[in-house]
């Protein structure tokens, strides 16, 4: 569980919330020394919730999509102005507050729950936390029954199989999605990294090209397309494309560790080391998204990723660590 949390914030999001953690509650601590001395120090310790409650908040919120954002903002929003109101209006009941506000949260949890994702997709999240795919699996299947036009039903359905390893099943929902809508970008791209996942990276190419062709300005297109071409040494290429994943403005800084790995590679195959210095440099400013991906590869639910990613991320830890010098990659060969 603390693993999965820690993957979700990432490193410096996880390392801030630790750090929020252990001051706020070593602040309380100190305050119960001095409790039956003053009778402001309840206040205060309530004040230090709240402000856990804040940060924790914000911390997680920052994770999270638009829509998962504003469910929780309607949850805590409330809570953290009870406790306010209560510790800086009505001390001598704050802990009444503090109640009503930890009510208000488990009712809130129950309540924005009840709307937003069909049943199904809930008791599949459910279960694919517990790593249960085949009950997860079940759970979309009758929904594909009931709603067999529905391309984003196979589009988790095949997220699923991907998760518990079964590579032809995706690609089938992947294909039936295209069938389903053959402008969808979403369905090219998965089938392109399904097929990554296979190694079979001619027919990972063509989806790739597609999916790029139907959404040109998606760096998420482009990046799957310069990986790809990195895998089948189309060297010129992979920085074209790569170059252009970057100036799309890639958001997180895993995804441009990658990249500039990838760009590494392919100027040291075309003999340009000059260029691939430069490149390595950038990468050394990822440490972010090293770390990011330390944390999720040892994850059990990365087995997927680790199919495709581990020997480059393995690569990119002996390239920083200095067990590896750029001289190590191939040169010369296109």
């Amino acid at each position: 569980m603390l693993k999965r949390f820690q993957i979700f914030l990432g490193p410096r999001n996880f390392k801030a919330f630790v750090a929020l953690l252990a001051g706020t509650g070593l602040a309380s601590l100190v305050l119960n020394v001095i409790a039956d001395e003053y009778d402001w120090v309840t206040s205060v310790q309530t004040l230090l919730v709240v402000v856990f409650l804040i940060g924790a908040g914000y911390l997680i919120m920052s994770r999270l999509p638009a829509e998962e954002r504003n469910r929780w903002l309607g949850i805590i929003i409330p809570a953290a102005l009870a406790m306010i109101l209560g510790s800086i209006f009505f001390p001598h009941i704050a802990g009444l507050f503090i109640g009503a506000s930890a009510g208000w949260i488990v009712a809130g949890i129950f309540l924005f729950n009840s709307y937003g994702a069909p049943q199904s997709y809930k008791q599949a999240i459910k279960a694919m936390r517990k790593q249960e795919y085949g009950e997860a699996i079940e759970a979309m299947t009758e929904l594909i029954k009931e709603e067999p036009d529905t391309p984003e039903h196979y589009r988790f359905r095949a997220e699923l199989f991907r998760l518990w390893g079964k590579i032809k099943l995706a690609r089938k929902d992947y294909l039936k999605m295209i069938e389903l809508d053959t402008s969808s970008a979403v369905a090219y791209n998965g089938l392109a990294e399904v097929e990554l996942q296979a190694k079979n990276y001619e027919k990972a190419l063509d989806a790739a090209e597609k999916a790029h062709e139907l959404a040109p300005d998606e760096w998420v297109a482009v990046y799957n397309l310069g990986m790809i071409e990195d895998r089948l040494r189309q060297s010129n290429r992979v920085i074209e494309h790569l170059d252009e994943a970057i100036a799309l403005k890639i958001p997180d800084s895993r995804h441009r560790l990658l990249v500039h790995l990838y760009r590494v590679r392919a100027y040291m195959r075309l003999g340009d080391e000059q260029s691939a210095q430069t490149a390595f440099d950038d990468l050394k400013q990822e440490k972010t998204g090293l770390e990011e991906w330390q944390v999720i590869m040892s994850a059990d639910e990365a087995k997927a990723l680790r199919d495709v990613l581990e020997a480059d991320i393995q690569l990119i830890d002996d390239l920083v660590s200095g067990d590896k010098q750029l001289s190590d990659l191939v040169v010369g060969v296109r």
